[in-house]
């Protein structure tokens, strides 16, 4: 089932924009591991909209309920499920959608493949789903940080034709925590700023590309052939909204190179094997060599834009549509947390996946 995501540690999203709530039932968590609301709430609080004025003014909340598979602040071993309930939907200002589609949206593909939609928001296609991954990837990173001690960061490299000077090993969550943009270069996140309210007050809007960077991952995870760890991650990415693209190491660029300037070196090092380069961005083989994993990822302009567009209603007629509601001009400053948070579950699914096969449990 497409609501279904991970093998051992595996999460089940649900709900729509503006139903009741949403959320995510976890299965596979480990028993006795130390996790609180509070601790999923920081991440949910760095997804939740009216953040600044350039995202969504949507007035959320977001606060996550554990419902189950938590005992005395630790988990028990069976699903965990969590609720965040929606409290600013108003439905009404999609009334007007209910028999037309909108262009780039999935009110027209959603439709042709079930027969009907939830036009109130885009139903589950929109971004409001990923609430559960991120309150997920909360628990994921813990049981990381706790077990392997690497870092998932992510942050925002490019706004348009803006571009950000990055030192992906550097970089600080400090830094990228510092502006609304989530970019660690403060000087180009200032521009995106103003690029971003530009776009807003315009009504249009922007894409960009968002840079991550996973520090002290363990060597071996993935399972190749078809569960390479390159292959999970990009699953795993490219199902966000809006993605269009995902590159690891040098990626493209790599097509202007040579196999004798691109190929990693091997050194020893304090007894250790490591690369003397990381150009394939820690992951060789589709499994993970020790060094840092990184990658970018593209991201369209918002769908939904203050302009008169062409498209046609449910029984053909061709009719202009100025879209209503809010919106994120951009998305990239929330899409962060959620790209930490994809690549934490699968992270997380590949180390429980190497300790099964050792026949190791977690220790509290």
């Amino acid at each position: 089932m497409g609501d279904i995501f991970g093998q051992n540690f595996r999460i089940t999203t649900w709900g729509e924009s503006h139903g009741g709530g949403v959320g995510v039932v976890i299965d596979g968590c480990p028993a006795g591991l130390p996790i609180t609301e509070e601790e999923i709430q920081v991440e949910l609080d760095r997804r939740k909209p009216g953040q600044s004025r350039i995202t969504t003014q949507r007035k959320e909340g977001d606060v996550a309920v554990l419902l189950s598979g938590v005992f005395d602040g630790v988990t028990t071993g069976t699903a965990i499920s969590i609720m965040v309930k929606n409290k600013d939907a108003r439905s009404s200002a999609y009334d007007e959608l209910k028999d037309l589609y909108r262009p780039s949206h999935a009110d027209y593909t959603y439709e042709a493949k079930y027969g009907l939609r939830d036009w109130r928001g885009g139903g589950r296609a929109s971004a409001r789903e990923t609430i559960g991954r991120v309150a997920a990837g909360a628990i994921a990173k813990k049981i990381l940080t706790q077990h392997c001690g690497l870092e998932t960061l992510a942050y925002v490299e490019q706004i348009h034709d803006i571009k950000a000077e990055v030192d992906r090993d550097q970089v600080t969550l400090e830094q990228v925590e510092s502006n609304a943009v989530r970019c660690p270069d403060s000087a180009a996140a200032a521009l995106m700023i103003e690029r971003i309210n530009k776009m807003r007050k315009a009504g249009d809007s922007v894409g960009g590309i968002i840079g991550a960077v996973v520090r002290n991952p363990p060597s071996g995870l993935g399972e190749p052939v078809f569960d390479k760890l390159t292959a999970d991650l990009s699953k795993a990415v490219m199902s966000l909204p809006a993605t269009r693209g995902i590159e690891f190491g040098l990626g493209f660029g790599s097509v202007y190179m040579t196999g004798s300037t691109h190929n990693d070196p091997f050194v020893l090092q304090d007894g250790e094997v490591r690369t003397r380069t990381n150009k394939s961005g820690g992951i060789q083989g589709g499994i993970s060599n020790g060094e840092d994993i990184y990658f970018r990822v593209a991201f369209k302009p918002t769908a939904t834009i203050n302009f008169e567009q062409n498209t046609i209603t449910r029984d053909g007629k061709a009719v202009q549509l100025k879209a209503k509601g809010r919106h994120d001009p951009c998305v990239l400053p929330r899409a962060v947390p959620i790209v930490e948070a994809m690549v934490n579950l699968v992270l997380v699914d590949h180390f429980l996946r190497n300790r099964l096969k050792n026949n190791q449990r977690l220790s509290p």
